[in-house]
């Protein structure tokens, strides 16, 4: 092995140097195995069940009705310990799953029960990202930190790429109740593990100021920190224009489009994950060589333009490879702009600075909704396209509008 590659695996692997980490990462891993294949299972059943592209874009949507009282869960996991608080969250994970697999081994689920049961975990889900990067910021040496978020990002983007096709194949051999047996293990394995995360010890609640005084507190930290709030701006504008046309219209774009089953729609989510987890892992080598603030705008715009050839390059072929670039681009934007939040809002306000970044997922649901209507009315290449453009323009006016606090390479949300 060259010096090179060895410094470069090196600094992959040194976060499992944490104790805690170890613990964390097949976690995180876990869950998100099982969040992947439950999502694509689901999404294909309403769309078969019901036929209705609209229908789909609401479950879609319900997958993030939690996104409001997001703040509320990264106030709580600074007051109660955000290992605690992600336990709980994984608990009822594990108690869904089974209830899904109960009723779809007698043969009971309706797309009615499957519409309630997203909309349960999808109160809690918004916030597992949150939980899982102030986590992982509490219980890691600052100079690993973005090699470590990097390598925590990995657990999603492989399992959108593993995930969605296992989800795929063991629906279509075996049916949805073993599928969903599989799910509730993953999850319950993923809670087992989450036990062993180590966490300093939360501060004497008496101590602390009131709950509401605290949630002030964060959302006006970010209000008044520039780069803070241009990057809460970027990623309203991206799960609103952006992440739609990835993680909910990929069903309809699979059977629609490209008229494949549930096999083709796993290779196209593995696609687009198997480049969001190859920029994850070029993240954790280059880890302080990066500037975060340019590099999450200049990756913004290729992500875009990448997701524009996604919907006019023809043949499903085609589409496969524009996903992967844009997967990549999307990993170069959005684990820079964590790990900038992280930085800049240190121990006090990790929580709840995250837990405000989990409110811009709101423009996915509401992204999605509008799409399942346009689509109807216009087309997905059209609808696709207004998103892409929208979000080119979007991101410039943002990048001019906060220009001294994100491109300059001595501003603080650049430091290394």
């Amino acid at each position: 092995m060259t010096q090179t590659g060895g410094n470069a695996r090196s600094r992959m692997l040194a976060p499992f140097a944490v104790r805690s980490f170890k613990f964390q990462f097949p976690a995180d891993l876990l869950t998100s195995w099982a969040g992947e294949m439950e999502i694509l299972i689901l999404g294909w059943y309403i769309l078969t069940a019901t036929g209705s592209v609209l229908l789909l874009t609401v479950y879609g949507s319900l997958q993030y009705a939690g996104t409001l009282i997001a703040p509320i869960f990264g106030l709580a996991g600074d007051r109660l310990g955000h290992r605690n608080v992600l336990c709980a969250m994984r608990a009822v994970y594990a108690s869904m799953a089974c209830l899904m697999t109960v009723l779809a081994a007698l043969h009971l689920q309706t797309p009615l029960i499957v519409m309630l049961i997203a909309a349960v975990v999808g109160m809690i889900r918004p916030s597992d990202l949150a939980m899982r990067n102030a986590l992982v910021a509490e219980t890691m040496p600052s100079d690993r930190l973005m090699a470590a978020v990097a390598v925590a990002r990995t657990t999603i983007d492989s399992a959108r790429v593993a995930g969605s096709l296992a989800g795929a194949t063991l629906f279509a051999l075996l049916g949805m109740a073993p599928a969903y047996a599989v799910i509730a293990g993953f999850y319950a394995a993923g809670f087992a593990l989450t036990l062993g995360v180590g966490a300093p010890r939360p501060a004497d609640l008496m101590a602390r100021l009131s709950f509401w005084r605290d949630l002030r507190e964060g959302i006006a930290y970010v209000w008044d920190t520039p780069a803070s709030l241009a990057a809460m701006w970027l990623a309203f504008l991206v799960n609103i224009t952006a992440f739609p046309l990835t993680l909910g219209l990929l069903p309809y774009v699979a059977r629609e489009i490209y008229h494949v089953g549930q096999t083709g729609l796993g290779t196209l989510v593995a696609s687009f994950a198997l480049g969001a987890l190859a920029g994850s892992v070029a993240v954790s080598i280059a880890g302080q060589a990066i500037r975060p603030a340019r590099m999450m705008l200049i990756y913004t715009v290729v992500w875009y333009a990448m997701l524009l050839a996604f919907i006019h390059v023809p043949g499903i072929a085609g589409g496969r490879t524009m996903l992967i670039l844009a997967g990549f681009a999307q990993s170069l934007s959005m684990v820079p702009m964590a790990v900038m939040l992280l930085h800049g809002a240190g121990a006090r306000f990790r929580g709840r600075v995250m837990g405000v970044r989990m409110l811009a997922i709101y423009g996915l649901p509401m992204g999605l909704l509008a799409a399942g209507g346009l689509i109807g009315r216009f087309g997905f290449a059209a609808t696709a396209t207004a998103y892409c453009v929208t979000g080119l323009l979007l991101t410039g006016v943002i990048a001019a509008r906060w220009r001294a606090a994100l491109w300059p390479l001595d501003a603080p949300a650049n430091a290394r």
